[in-house]
């Protein structure tokens, strides 16, 4: 095991900040102590790795088991946000600037590792947040490995080998369809060309992801997001953001993407940061139709 503190420069809120790399409630690759800290298993440029960050005295412990330990524990302050520049962002709406003097410590995560949000994120097009999320821990549970040191039986994520060499028959009983294990395999297959993309400004990084087929721009935000901390990688594509912004900003229903790039104009540069305080903010448009109906494919 080895350790390192960092100090924030202000106030923080590791829960806030890590909390968007979880991928749902039962992650295998990430978990929430009793105590607030968190725990995270991934596979970094060194090999596989397990990262457990706790607050003590205004400060955050890291403690790091594996071979990718020292990798995890030289980029934790890049993780927990200290290239993140929170002083860039003023509030242009009275919600959005109430949301932000509630959220102090909210600093955007930079993870440095792309294949690791962007597998999960191809693994939510389309579908529920609930299928994605079942698929995610039944394919880490069975193609992953058991993280390094005391993790309370968490998985680390396949390498990029593993994923490509993932049989038909396991998509299709994690309920992941042929076109999603399809743009995963193609991904996996140029993971090394793909990392390099965490290294690049939004639009070179955006392009890069792109270039694989099955890859759009709702994929490469919500990549970018996580790998590379940016603060203006704004989701376009979704079923609800738009609605919600909308609702949030204006009162209006039925917000498309058009509508929601128009409103969130005044925070060009800082387009994702207002999009996560606003759902901070808790304000959604009230619920009138059905929920989008889970498609099993397992029953095919």
């Amino acid at each position: 095991m080895t350790t390192r503190t960092w100090t924030p420069p202000g106030p923080y809120d590791l829960g806030r900040t890590l909390g968007v790399l979880a991928r749902g409630p039962g992650d295998p690759a990430f978990r929430r102590g009793p105590d607030g800290s968190v725990w995270r298993a991934t596979r970094t440029p060194e090999g596989p790795g397990t990262l457990h960050v706790s607050e003590e005295g205004g400060s955050i412990r890291a403690e790091a088991w594996g071979p990718g330990a020292d990798w995890l524990l030289e980029t934790l302050p890049a993780l927990l946000g200290a290239e993140d520049d929170p002083a860039a962002f003023t509030p242009r709406h009275r919600l959005v600037h109430e949301a932000h003097r509630r959220n102090p410590g909210l600093r955007l995560a930079r993870t440095g590792l792309v294949l690791e949000s962007l597998i999960p994120s191809v693994l939510e097009q389309k579908v529920t947040s609930d299928e994605a999320y079942r698929a995610w821990r039944l394919l880490l549970q069975q193609h992953g490995e058991p993280a390094p040191g005391p993790a309370p039986r968490m998985r680390v994520m396949p390498s990029a080998r593993g994923w490509a060499m993932i049989p038909s028959w396991d998509w299709h009983k994690a309920g992941v369809d042929g076109k999603r294990s399809a743009t995963i395999v193609r991904a996996a297959r140029v993971a090394a060309r793909l990392e390099e993309a965490a290294a690049m400004d939004d639009a070179q990084a955006s392009g890069r992801l792109q270039a694989v087929p099955g890859i759009g721009p709702w994929t490469a935000a919500e990549t970018l997001q996580r790998s590379n901390g940016s603060p203006d990688a704004v989701t376009v594509g979704d079923l609800h953001l738009p609605k919600i912004i909308g609702y949030a900003l204006t009162g209006a229903r039925g917000t498309d993407d058009e509508r929601m790039l128009d409103l969130l104009t005044p925070y060009e540069g800082q387009r994702h940061r207002a999009c996560r305080l606003i759902l901070l903010s808790g304000v959604t448009p009230p619920r009138r139709a059905p929920r989008f109906s889970v498609n099993d494919i397992r029953a095919l």
